[in-house]
């Protein structure tokens, strides 16, 4: 059946691939004005790229603080005791049921703009925008780069299949791609990259008045979460420190091309230098 637009006539097959043009169209605006925009000292992209950067020279310059680290959880006779607390497996479990609640709200957020034109009106296009940058960054940092492709790719032995804490396979430093592990590697540990996500979402949609105390706990809540692997055998530090730089970095640069810079006809674009200089919280 066609579809009258304006007007005019159109296939169904035409109509979806117009509106995937012209979503593709504002994308490549959006991509180009924050390229455009550059870097800056205390852009979020800058930080999380030194980070990165930082903490990769530390770790191949150093890799026996990764040893020492796991060392430090290890006993010779019960292995990695800690792995078997109660509380600590229980907040294992509890990352999977806080991970969903915030991807539901994350979800919820786009609805409005759907079904109900009166609800659209109290939902800022800000917040549709983070809503829409949430879903995808869960998909491209934790799902994609950390799961799909370091894990599966890198091939870094977890300390408890290491010789050196009970197992069989050498240790490898961060970065070094290796044969030593076939699936669901150390590097880097995808918990990490889940909490850092965890982070961005409730920074972004805690209402002001309670963000500061939402992130604090936030903070400690996804650092606790991260850690908690590495008491576990499962992490060394530098696969939990360099997730959540990396997923960082993928989450900044997301945020940057999908929310903080809209399409260049909307604003100047030295008003747009300006957002996307830093992360836009609605």
């Amino acid at each position: 059946m066609d579809i009258p637009i304006h007007g005019e006539v159109v296939r169904p097959d035409r109509a979806l691939i117009a509106a995937a043009a012209r979503r593709a169209r504002r994308m490549l605006a959006r991509l180009r004005v924050s390229v455009e925009a550059g870097l800056r000292p205390g852009d979020p992209v800058a930080l999380a790229l030194v980070a990165v950067v930082v903490l990769s020279v530390y770790f191949l310059m150093f890799p026996g603080v990764d040893l020492a680290v796991t060392a430090a959880f290890h006993r010779a006779d019960e292995g990695f005791p800690l792995s078997g607390d109660p509380l600590l497996r229980g907040l294992r479990k509890s990352s999977t049921w806080v991970l969903a609640g915030l991807l539901v709200v994350a979800a919820v957020i786009l609805i409005p703009r759907r079904w109900s034109a009166r609800a659209a009106g109290r939902t800022s296009p800000g917040r549709r925008r983070n809503g829409l940058f949430l879903l995808v960054g869960l998909v491209v940092g934790p799902g994609l780069v950390v799961n799909s492709v370091l894990k599966s790719a890198w091939g870094r032995a977890r300390p408890i299949q290491t010789d050196l804490f009970g197992g069989d396979a050498a240790f490898t430093e961060v970065w070094r791609i290796s044969d030593a592990c076939r699936d669901n590697c150390s590097f880097v540990s995808g918990e990490a990259s889940s909490a850092t996500w965890m982070v961005c979402a409730v920074l972004l949609m805690t209402p002001k008045p309670w963000r500061l105390a939402a992130v604090s706990v936030a903070c400690v809540y996804g650092a606790a979460l991260s850690l908690n692997r590495v008491a576990f055998g499962g992490h060394y530090l530098s696969d939990v420190l360099l997730s959540w730089a990396i997923t960082a970095l993928v989450l900044a640069v997301l945020h940057r091309v999908m929310a903080a810079a809209p399409m260049r006809g909307r604003r100047p674009l030295p008003v747009l230098k300006r957002r996307v200089s830093g992360i836009a919280v609605a």
